[in-house]
């Protein structure tokens, strides 16, 4: 009574043919990946999307091994055409462009904004220790962007007394940031 079966008749030839590429393969590697590397590099300006252009290269050679055997062309030439098509892909892809599609368009990292708001609340609230006078120059000087001759022209001043209410303005916040400033070290 037998205990094992007998192996299918291909399982020789099939073991054969995988012993053969692999060598091939290894083959392949020894003698054409630095002229691929140093050509997928000069194209690209990219030492590591070069690799990664040579990789994909000898994994269709592995698996296109028994046509480059019985080929009568040159195999660096083959690799060479297949590498300079990968990289042109590349080029053309959404890779190269940087889109995304699909749902990781969804999982956009947004900006931390957290500071911008305790700022706001911050200024918000330092402009409210102030007088309505003072307060008027800073936001037209400061807010919106003017002169104090055109604050003091909107706000119907003489220009030296927007001048002196932006100088007392000003220093009171200085005051007022520094005392926060000491109270929130203190704590």
């Amino acid at each position: 009574m037998k205990t094992s079966e007998p192996l299918a008749p291909t399982a020789g030839p099939q073991r054969d043919a995988a012993h053969r590429r692999e060598t091939h393969l290894g083959l392949l590697v020894r003698e054409h990946e630095k002229a691929l590397l140093a050509y997928t590099e000069k194209l690209l300006n990219d030492h590591y999307l070069a690799e990664d252009i040579v990789q994909e290269t000898l994994v269709r050679a592995w698996h296109n091994a028994d046509r480059l055997v019985d080929s009568e062309g040159s195999v660096r030439g083959w690799l060479l055409t297949v590498a300079r098509n990968l990289v042109i892909d590349r080029s053309r892809s959404g890779f190269h462009r940087h889109e995304v599609t699909g749902a990781e368009m969804f999982d956009v990292t947004q900006r931390d904004h957290a500071d911008a708001v305790v700022a706001s609340v911050t200024v918000a609230e330092m402009l409210g220790s102030l007088s309505a006078e003072h307060r008027d120059v800073l936001v037209h000087t400061y807010l919106r962007g003017r002169t104090i001759r055109e604050a003091a022209d909107d706000l119907g001043i003489p220009v030296g007394t927007a001048k002196s209410r932006q100088h007392y303005a000003l220093s009171h916040l200085k005051k007022y940031a520094r005392a926060k400033w000491l109270k929130a070290r203190a704590a």
